[in-house]
């Protein structure tokens, strides 16, 4: 299956948008066409360097103009101070001057690039040169910051392709012969040799065999497979080399399919517009209206009406009313945000992302990995015998055996030393036998028992873990309760969101006893265990359709396609999958399921400052404008009244720095 290269972006406004929503999938309508869109990845950072270049190059010309006209009192022809102001303003603003005039040309007149682009003309027009350079630089820095602020991501299912094995070997004419894995056809045979990745889903040819099958259950827990079982492509053999059958095609195999499903769950996230975006709308529209109205109207009112001296009035308040303040203070509350989350070990991808952490009402959770440790471990040993000599003797045989549960058996006898076994035997899918210490020991699982005639307590079926079984000379001796480690903060993680009224749900690939065992260990109302990433998926799109606001936490590549599809995704970063990281719009560095509150939290006040300085800059505006209309206030005061609100806000911003969550 060819997966077509997609990328993410997180836009922080309407400012640092690109022509995709905030998962990457293209819109019908891109929200602008900025030239400088912020190219992701090496191009983007090149654009942000040639911006700041440009715009210090700018600003050098603008007050070295002013100091040699004003400090120095050299006056400047005026000629020279035209070609220099005109440099300037290019410079600084040549981008937004193309957009805006792009934006005419499509019918889109109402928006802050052509608002910008009128205004500081009009200063132009009128001869207020240095101010028009003013105005459009510090509405350049605005742009700049944001650029800074927003986190790129790289290409989000890059990651994914990685797993996909290039090669496969096929046996053919009873030759081995290394070929890509799209070549093979149905009822081939492939030969998948220890810790390879198997490329194909099909059915398993040799008599047995063991793979770890975290990649499409995201459980670590390797599942052993017998002659004619299913095998699924993703799987990695973990043992001697097997055969198998092909079934399915390489591009319909399951592994194909959760990348699909990556896509698929993309391209249905709804784009997220910031408030800026929504203000602009109803805002700029109204400027334009009144500054027209500044200029027409006095012709009807004032006797000596001069037609400049309006016109100044006018773009006097076209200046003051550009959301230079507003472009600079909102974007930086939001990378102070993210500043914020960032030194707690939470990396967001992009400033709305913090604003959606806000609204969410449920947070699903994959297990294994998210809640849980992910690292198998004895929980519990039950014996009438001596317990240490018990121990002892199961972990000198299971020394043999390279199964996850036999290793936490060997890792509980740790500081005792083993027996040497003898007579060694593996029975595929059941265990080992063998001699240890002079005696005849079995340990594996129940069917392994069962295999021998050994009875066993019937209560033994009930224990949803896995159980290491051990028998000596032929009777029951005890067994091993093997389980994942419930994470430390995993219980008050679940208890902090239902204070913040979100609901918890689980879900797993692992059996459904076992995850109801979790479950109700951490006081979870609803859990789901057996699924696989279709199923996942199908939870999650039920949810939504009920109006609901998801942020699901994992870790596994079978985590990728929900961690697309919920409003907000989020990824464990220390030992999640590259794809799961990658389609997250949220990291846990650490992975420790309590910054999942702490994000909400992070989240909740950025939102709070953004709100105080669209207040302070909104209200600030309002009060010049009005001294603008008047002629009370010049082209310089509004600027410097622009420049002074938008350091009271990056000083607002800064205070997030300081927050604890």
């Amino acid at each position: 299956m060819k997966v077509q290269e997609t990328k993410l972006t997180h836009p922080d406004t309407d400012h640092c948008c690109s022509d995709h929503d905030n998962h990457g999938h293209p819109k019908t309508e891109p929200d602008h066409d900025h030239d400088h869109d912020h190219d992701h990845g090496d191009g983007g950072e090149v654009s942000i360097l040639k911006s700041r270049w440009m715009l210090w190059l700018s600003l050098t010309i603008l007050l070295g103009t002013l100091a040699i006209t004003f400090i120095l009192e050299v006056e400047i022809k005026r000629a020279v101070e035209i070609a220099l102001m005109l440099t300037a303003y290019l410079l600084a603003g040549n981008k937004t001057i193309a957009i805006a005039f792009r934006r005419i040309a499509r019918g889109d007149f109402f928006n802050e690039f052509t608002l910008m682009t009128i205004a500081t003309l009009g200063a132009f027009y009128i001869g207020e040169f240095s101010e028009g350079v003013a105005v459009m630089i510090f509405y350049e820095i605005g742009e700049l910051f944001q650029d800074i602020a927003v986190n790129r991501s790289k290409n989000s299912i890059k990651a994914l392709l990685d797993i996909r094995p290039d090669t496969v070997t096929v046996i053919r004419d009873q030759q081995t012969k290394p070929v890509s894995p799209d070549s093979v056809a149905i009822g081939e045979i492939i030969l998948v040799k220890a810790g390879e990745k198997v490329a194909l889903d099909g059915k398993l040819k040799s008599d047995s065999g063991i793979f770890n099958t975290a990649a499409l259950t995201g459980e670590p827990r390797p599942d052993v497979i017998s002659k004619g079982s299913p095998v699924l492509a993703g799987m990695i053999n973990t043992e001697q080399a097997v055969e198998i059958t092909v079934t399915t095609l390489f591009k319909d195999s399951k592994l194909s399919r959760i990348l699909e499903m990556v896509q698929e769950a993309t391209a249905r996230k709804a784009p997220t517009q910031l408030l800026i975006s929504r203000l602009a709308k109803i805002y700029t529209p109204i400027v334009f209206l009144l500054a027209v109205l500044i200029i027409v109207l006095p012709y009807l009112f004032v006797v000596d009406y001069s037609f400049d001296q309006w016109l100044y009035r006018g773009m006097v308040f076209l200046v003051i009313a550009c959301p230079c303040a507003l472009t600079v203070s909102i974007p930086l509350g939001y990378f102070g945000g993210i500043g914020l989350a960032s030194r707690n070990g939470i990396l967001v991808k992009g400033a709305n992302f913090l604003d959606i952490i806000t609204k969410i009402d449920t947070v699903v959770s994959d297990k294994t990995g998210t809640l849980t440790k992910g690292v198998f471990k004895v929980q519990k040993v039950e014996t009438d015998l001596d317990r240490r000599q018990f121990i002892t003797l199961a972990a000198s045989l299971e020394s043999y055996s390279t199964h996850p549960a036999a290793k936490a058996v060997v890792s509980h006898a740790t500081g005792s030393e083993l027996y040497t076994p003898l007579k060694v035997k593996e029975i595929a899918g059941h265990g080992l036998a063998g001699n240890v210490d002079q005696k005849e020991i079995l340990a594996g699982n129940l069917k392994l028992l069962d295999r021998y005639a050994i009875p066993y307590p019937g209560a033994l079926l009930e224990i949803p873990e896995t159980i290491v079984a051990v028998a000596i000379d032929g009777k029951y001796a005890g067994h091993f309760i093997i389980a994942d480690e419930v994470k430390e903060d995993a219980a008050q993680t679940v208890a902090d969101l239902k204070s913040l009224n979100i609901e918890t749900i689980m879900l797993s690939g692992d059996k459904t006893a076992v995850v109801t065992h979790i479950a109700n260990e951490l006081k979870i109302q609803q859990s789901y265990g057996d699924l696989l990433p279709e199923d996942k998926v199908a939870i999650v799109q039920r949810l939504k359709d009920q109006g609901k606001r998801i942020a699901f936490v994992g870790d596994g590549v079978n985590d990728a396609p929900v961690i697309a599809l919920a409003d907000a995704g989020i990824a464990m970063g220390a030992l999640g999958s590259d794809a799961a990281i990658e389609t997250a719009d949220i990291v846990i560095q650490n992975d420790q399921p309590s910054k999942i509150v702490s994000a909400i939290r992070a989240g909740k006040i950025t939102k709070s400052v953004v709100y105080q300085n669209i207040s302070l800059a909104m209200g600030v505006k309002v009060a010049v404008m009005l001294l603008g209309a008047g002629g009370i206030a010049t082209l310089w005061e509004a600027v410097f009244a622009d420049v002074g609100v938008a350091l009271l806000a990056i000083l607002n911003a800064f205070r997030i720095q300081g927050k604890k969550i």
